[in-house]
């Protein structure tokens, strides 16, 4: 499989939960799941149902983060050559002419996106436009509803 683009911060955000989910969570419900069966009969015993389904998504969840990390290119965005040109990780600074406002972006990788708080996956049509585009380059992104350009007032190695 390939590898899968992954900010430094998101990687260590992921492994923060990973260990949280196997350090704090698993053995709490694998306590409740035991005091549970000490109440008798599972069949009727909502609090052990309820107990293992948590038990099998933390258990996914697990599974899934260590897939990610698995899979995972780490990119450090400091260590990069800041030569000015929009790539993975950078923070861009647009200027959209048609709404005379601007707008901040950090390009992420899939699992990292988060719009409201201004983080855009790499394979979305806006980051697509950016890669490799410099300070004062105007970007045409081809999107559903209608082309748009933005105009790249800053480049951001944070």
């Amino acid at each position: 499989m390939n590898k899968v683009p992954i900010t430094k911060l998101g990687a260590e955000k992921l492994e923060a939960e990973l260990k949280q989910l196997k350090s704090v969570r698993r053995p709490r419900v694998i306590q409740a799941i035991a005091e549970a069966r000490e109440h008798g009969d599972l069949k009727e015993n909502a609090e052990y149902h309820a107990a293992r389904e948590e038990q099998g998504f933390i258990e996914g969840r697990i599974k899934d983060i260590e897939g990610k990390l698995s899979h995972a290119q780490i990119i450090d965005v400091s260590s990069l050559r800041q030569d000015g040109r929009v790539v993975f990780g950078t923070t861009v600074v647009l200027y959209d002419d048609e709404e005379d406002k601007e707008i901040t972006y950090q390009i992420v990788g899939e699992d990292e996106a988060d719009i409201k708080s201004g983080k855009i996956s790499v394979s979305s049509p806006v980051a697509m436009a950016l890669i490799g585009k410099e300070v004062d380059d105007v970007a045409l992104v081809k999107a559903p509803g209608g082309d748009k350009e933005y105009e790249i007032m800053a480049v951001k190695y944070l």
